[in-house]
């Protein structure tokens, strides 16, 4: 074993042992159907968090050759299926973490510096067969294959760094990707290529410089959806194991998702509350918020009304085909929310191809990052989202009304009332707060229609449920008439307590005091 050549299998022996292990390994009967085929080439994308070097760690013990893996892959998934034993410790495997190279170089370029890493454990095992020893990496490779007839298996651990760590040096970005494409594009001796990171393969002028590799990231990831993340099921599973609740769970980590899939939760921060009996913000214990305050502070019209729509709960449509995936190509506020998507602070639906703010922890790291800079007034209205709630819970309709007036003063520079639905994350951004004891829905289905917002209550919590409605230039009254009328009630069947009927009005021809508020009380 080496530690680029055939790496072995004691990185997947660590994640197995580990007390919060969850079993993908079927993820390798979709690799294996691509071994030696036009789809060989995979770049998978994902946030950080999300599993991606485990992933690479579980390929390297399934595929390299040197040793016997069997045991280890006993009664996990895969073992089920037909190709598992076909593939088996049967390829030479390269791993190559493109991370350490770049930390590691000094004076030296870095494609010479990795090859000279690599060529070294080549010429160990295949040095007979090359006559030359200042080869480049490619050609020994072509010379290995034509000699003995056996393919690699590449697996390419944060190909982007480059990208992302020298985001200036177009050079050494430029020679970095050459030097992936004459290693891997059209070579006999490939028989896959895994490679993942952050960014999907950055592009130049009309074209990608790696065109053969087919993209799998956050925003579509095909046949590799379960795997992304933790699904629900899954999470299930550990909660019930580790004693913690599965409602706050998901309210915390869950809401990316995809096609297929439509509740994938962030691995890491499952795992660390599993481990810790506590949940919490992990996001932060891996990266700093200084990122997130530069993209959301960028001077792109209509970007700001777009964070203030998602913080209230919406959602917002995005274009992510423009962005060239990478961190200075930004030139509109659609990059920047497509780059957010694939930095993992933003969940995506590619249905309907609109970004929203996925759980509380990226929330979290959103009002972090806004506590400095120009969002005074946004966090004027946070923080005062408290007392708005409390008043709330008293029914006091007046001092309600009060609040959300002085709300929308705060808000109107940036998000016009233009409808009910501007109106809605308008409302959803002055309950901020209540995410601490409350799941809140945007149009959740209830009765003959759909609730504007339903506060659910969180386990730990002794609160009543609310079913807000609101209306634009009616009646609150007749917001709270259409609760009933409709039965919006209907859809809390199996909850028992208080639930708070809110019925909303904004008039726009009250200048002074838009906003009406009516309040109801009944008990399931």
């Amino acid at each position: 074993m080496g530690i680029y050549l055939n790496p072995g299998n004691d990185g997947f022996q660590e994640a197995v042992r580990s007390s919060i292990y969850v079993d993908k390994t079927e993820l390798i009967a979709c690799t294996n159907k691509l071994i030696c085929t036009k789809q060989k080439y995979v770049c998978v994308s994902r946030p950080r968090r999300f599993g991606k070097s485990m992933t690479l760690e579980m390929l390297a013990a399934y595929y390299s050759c040197g040793c016997d893996s069997r045991a280890l892959f006993a009664k996990r998934k895969i073992e089920t299926a037909d190709s598992f034993l076909e593939h088996l410790n049967q390829y030479d495997t390269i791993f190559l973490n493109i991370q350490q190279f770049l930390l590691e170089t000094k004076n030296q370029p870095l494609t010479e510096y990795l090859e000279q890493e690599v060529m070294e454990e080549l010429l160990e095992t295949y040095g007979t067969y090359l006559k030359r020893q200042d080869i480049g990496l490619a050609a020994a490779l072509r010379k290995i294959f034509i000699k003995t007839n056996k393919k690699f298996i590449f697996l390419i651990d944060e190909w982007d760094c480059v990208m992302r760590e020298r985001p200036d040096c177009e050079k050494l970005q430029k020679e970095y990707l050459d030097f992936l494409r004459n290693l891997l594009k059209d070579q006999p001796y490939a028989a896959l290529v895994y490679m993942t990171g952050i960014l999907p393969v950055k592009k130049y002028g009309e074209h990608s410089a790696l065109n053969m590799f087919w993209e799998y990231s956050m925003t579509d990831q095909y046949m590799f959806e379960a795997y992304t993340g933790f699904t629900e099921e899954e999470v299930q599973e550990l909660c019930a194991r580790s004693g913690m609740d599965f409602d706050e769970t998901g309210s915390w980590y869950d809401g990316y998702m995809f096609r297929n899939w439509k509740h994938i939760y962030n691995p890491k921060s499952v795992a660390a509350a599993m481990v810790c009996h506590n949940f919490s913000n992990y996001w932060t214990s891996t990266e700093v918020y200084d990122a997130l305050k530069i993209y959301i502070d960028m001077d792109f019209d209509g970007l700001r009304t777009d964070i203030v729509q998602m913080l209230g709960g919406g959602r917002t449509k995005i274009n992510t085909r423009s962005f060239r995936n990478d961190l200075c190509n930004l030139c509109t506020k659609d990059d920047v929310l497509t780059l957010l998507v694939h930095l993992g602070y933003l969940g995506y639906d590619p249905e309907t191809e609109q970004a929203f703010i996925p759980n509380k922890e990226i929330m979290m790291e959103f009002e972090n990052a806004m506590s400095t800079g120009g969002w005074a007034e946004i966090m004027r209205i946070l923080k005062a989202s408290d007392q708005l709630l409390e008043y709330t819970l008293l029914c006091s309709e007046e001092n309600v009304a009060r609040g959300l007036d002085e709300a929308h003063m705060e808000v109107s520079s940036i998000l016009a009332y233009n409808d009910e639905n501007s109106l809605g994350c308008a409302i959803g951004l002055a309950y901020y707060s209540a995410r601490k004891d409350y799941r809140l829905i945007r149009e959740f289905p209830a009765g003959h229609g759909f609730a504007d917002i339903v506060f659910l209550p969180l386990p730990h919590t002794d609160k009543p449920a609310l079913i807000v409605e609101l209306k634009y230039n009616k009646t609150a009254q007749a917001a709270i008439d259409q609760i009933k009328n409709r039965h919006y009630t209907q859809a809390l069947k199996g909850y028992t307590g208080d639930i708070l009927l809110v019925g909303i009005n904004y008039d726009k021809s009250l200048p002074d005091k838009p906003h009406s508020c009516m309040i109801e009380k009944i008990s399931l």
